[in-house]
This record gives structure tokens, sequence and C-alpha cells, in this order.
């Protein structure tokens, strides 16, 4: 179960990126940053006020949410900022970076996951999960690599020096994430991190953007602002329950989220026309079966 949770993760992880690089485009950054926070807290809000107020409404459901304290919700608080950081960077990357290129720059995540996770967690891949990891990592090298081709200097461009950082703090939260898993709900994570994401990201917008917004670039309303949020949110609802099974990998579950780069590149093809997508769809077929391999090695 928590294999099909990976993948529909990963899915809707691809039309949030989607809807992410087109809510960007020619836009204020941390502006549409700010209303990602407030619309997921908005999504988790009713249920964060039952369970404090009601909560045998949620008892025995998919939202049910123990109410926790100060010792727990510490921990809640250190993943907001970690998950806060991967996004201001992430985002400002996305923003000067073609779609087709953001994804498999981001799909290097599981590598480094996997080699946390081993050091960490002591968890060990059997031959199918070793045999899809190492062509996924193959593949998303070789897309990498086509971004040359559009003229983008890897060693001097700052926007990609950016979503490097971004992915090594998205590392980071993953591994994070397994041992929050093991100790805490995953309605109770999500549910919180959101809102204390919100609540970070106040100061952030009033101090830094706010007294310059005169002077970068003005802030343009788009309904995709809204499904960058509903689409994070379900994705990060199947992420974290797929991690709350007691035998899921962190690794194959991180490797099979950046899948998300297949739907992305589609989507990079069809609405932002992008170049180079020969080159680029036949590395995306050696993602696939690399996802296909790490299917096998969880039957």
């Amino acid at each position: 179960m928590w294999l099909l949770l990976a993948f529909l993760s990963a899915a809707l992880l691809g039309f949030y990126d989607t809807c992410k690089k087109q809510s960007l485009k020619g836009n204020a950054v941390l502006p549409v940053l700010f209303l990602n926070t407030v619309f997921c807290s908005l999504v988790f809000l009713p249920f964060i006020l039952l369970s404090i107020t009601a909560p045998d409404v949620l008892s025995g459901t998919l939202f049910e949410m123990p109410v926790a304290g100060w010792e727990e919700h510490r921990w809640i608080v250190l993943k907001a900022f970690i998950v806060l950081s991967s996004w201001i960077l992430g985002y400002f990357a996305m923003k000067h970076l073609p779609l087709t290129l953001v994804g498999p720059i981001n799909a290097t995540r599981p590598v480094m996951v996997l080699l946390g996770a081993m050091l960490l967690f002591g968890e060990r891949l059997n031959l199918y999960q070793w045999v899809g990891v190492t062509l996924a990592i193959v593949s998303l090298f070789l897309l990498s690599r086509s971004g040359k081709r559009e003229g983008i200097d890897f060693r001097h461009n700052r926007w990609i020096v950016l979503l490097v950082m971004a992915a090594v703090m998205g590392a980071i939260s993953g591994l994070y994430d397994k041992y929050l898993m093991r100790e805490l709900s995953p309605m109770l994570v999500q549910s919180w991190y959101n809102l204390y994401q919100l609540i970070i990201m106040c100061p952030i917008l009033l101090l830094l953007w706010y007294p310059q917004r005169k002077g970068s670039t003005p802030f343009r309303w788009r309904w995709s602002i809204v499904l960058i949020s509903l689409f994070l949110c379900a994705a990060d609802f199947a992420y974290f329950y797929a991690l709350s099974y007691e035998d899921s990998l962190i690794s194959v579950v991180s490797m099979i989220r950046r899948g998300s780069v297949v739907v992305s590149f589609a989507c990079g093809a069809l609405f932002f026309r992008e170049k180079n997508l020969k080159s680029k769809a036949i590395d995306l077929v050696l993602v696939l079966i690399g996802m296909f391999f790490l299917y096998l090695g969880t039957k």
C-alpha cells in the first residue's frame, strides 16, 4: 500500500511543480510562497480546530489527530524551518530555470536520501531496487546534462546553485520525515508544520519583500497559486501515510516521488513549449524503467 501512495504522491507533485512554474512566471516569488502557506494552512485548520474542540469527530478516521504538547511540536517547528528553507531556494530557482531542467535536478534528492537512509536507518536495498536506483540515477544525470544545450552553465549559474541547495535541504527533510513518522501521527505533522510555515513566512514577507516591492518584480494574482497548495497538500498527505507504514523504505519512497519529473516534463512540453525535448524524452524512458524495477523490488 505504501508503494501505491508513493506513486500517487509523485503524480500530484508533478502537477504541483507545473502550477508553481505558471504562478512564478514573471511574478514576485515571496508573495506566491506566502499565499501557498496561507492556503495550505486553511486546508488543515479545520482539522486542527476539531482535534482540539471535538476530537471524537475525527476518531478512527485517516484525519484523526492526537493533541500534542511542546515536546512534540518543537520537532514539527524544526520540520517547518527545513521545508521552508528548501522552498525559498527552490521557488527562486524555479522562476528562472526551465521546468524540464528543474525536475531532473530535483530528482537527485533520492541519491542523497539513499546515502542518508543507509547510514542513519540501516536500510538495505535488494537487487531489483538497486537496479532501479542505478537506472534512475543514470537517466536523471543525462537529463541534467541536456540543460547545457540551453546555454545554462551549471558552474556559474546562481539559480542552479540555489536549486542544488534546495535539493540538499529537501533530502534532509526526507530523512527527518522518516524519523518523525516513527514518533508522531502523519496528520499531526502535516497540519501543524503548514501552520508554522505560515507564521514563519509573515516576518519574511514583511521585512524582505514589502519594503522593496515597488522596486522589484510586481506581484500578480493567478488562480494557479491556489492549485499549488491543493496539489501539494494532497501529495504530502499520500507521502506521510506511505512513510507511516513500518515496512516502508524512505530511500524508495523518495526515489518514486522524484518520478514526478515525468509529469512535469510533459507539462513543460505541452504548456511552456520548452526545448531539447527529444533527448530528454529518451532519458525519461530510463526513469520509467527504474520505477518499474523499484516496484519489482517491493513485491
